[in-house]
């Protein structure tokens, strides 16, 4: 009987205890967002991320609690000697959290830590040949996993930042994947609000991602990276940092991605571009 009684406490005692987790943090979370922003970290937006002046003061206000947010709940990790700084940890929250703008978000939930490294570094390339399977080194500038991790080189985030406007920016691309892989999966079709907007979600990436790959077969130069075609995962996260850095180019030339991913991102960098001349 005793065991009993134990099991129905543990059994019943879990769930509350997960509840008054979830409540202690979402009552630190809006306490985040209406906290003050340091001068510091503003001035640090300012110098390294271009768009961030031209910002309607609203999104401002918004990114300022969602860095803050960021800040608190997830651990940067300096690599090969980097110390790391509140210029780096502002200036990769300020990145990775403009995709959450206007957004009802749980700040990457599997997220956990950041690894940093100076400059473009080098990992492990699994692949198969037959059934021999084949590890040769990769030089990476960043890379998202499932579930703990994303790995970023410092210089090359941070030139992301500063040059917002030619449509290469490895924090929006690894955030994007972060974003793509909440429901378990790399696939190029993120956790949408309804499950009926997954059908035009699929014919306008399918039908755009078939477009870059005929382009780049052709050798035709497209306003996104040819790594897009690689696959529909690597598709997405192109046509994001396309969105955010290019978005005037990419609404004339593909009208109906751009109308889909501002209809997901709830944003329209289209709007910003007067404010940035």
């Amino acid at each position: 009987m005793a065991s009993l009684i134990f099991l129905l406490i543990v059994a019943i005692g879990v769930p509350v205890f997960m509840f008054a987790k979830r409540a202690v943090r979402d009552a630190r979370r809006k306490r985040l967002l209406n906290a003050p922003f340091p001068s510091e970290w503003e001035n640090i937006l300012k110098r390294n991320i271009a768009i961030y002046p031209h910002l309607p003061a609203e999104l401002k206000k918004q990114l300022h609690g969602d860095i803050l947010i960021f800040l608190a709940e997830k651990l940067f990790e300096g690599c090969e000697g980097l110390e790391i700084t509140d210029e780096i940890k502002v200036t990769l929250a300020c990145q990775a959290c403009m995709l959450l703008l206007n957004r009802e978000t749980k700040y990457y939930p599997t997220l956990q830590s950041i690894l940093v490294y100076p400059g473009a570094y080098q990992a492990e390339k699994i692949s198969t040949l037959g059934s021999q399977r084949v590890v040769e080194p990769s030089v990476r500038l960043g890379e998202s996993w499932h579930r703990g991790e994303v790995v970023l080189a410092w210089d090359h985030a941070l030139h992301g930042g500063i040059d917002f406007k030619d449509g290469h920016n490895v924090v929006l691309h690894e955030f994007a994947h972060q974003l793509d892989q909440e429901d378990g999966l790399s696939d190029g079709a993120p956790i949408l609000n309804q499950r009926s907007s997954y059908v035009t979600w699929a014919r306008i990436m399918s039908k755009e991602y078939e477009g870059l790959r005929e382009n780049v077969s052709h050798h035709k130069k497209d306003v996104m990276d040819a790594y897009g075609a690689t696959n529909p995962a690597e598709f997405f996260a192109v046509a994001t940092e396309t969105f955010f850095e290019k978005p005037k180019q990419l609404k004339q030339n593909h009208p109906d991605l751009y109308d889909e991913l501002k209809w997901y991102y709830k944003l329209d960098p289209f709007e910003w571009l007067d404010n940035s001349k």
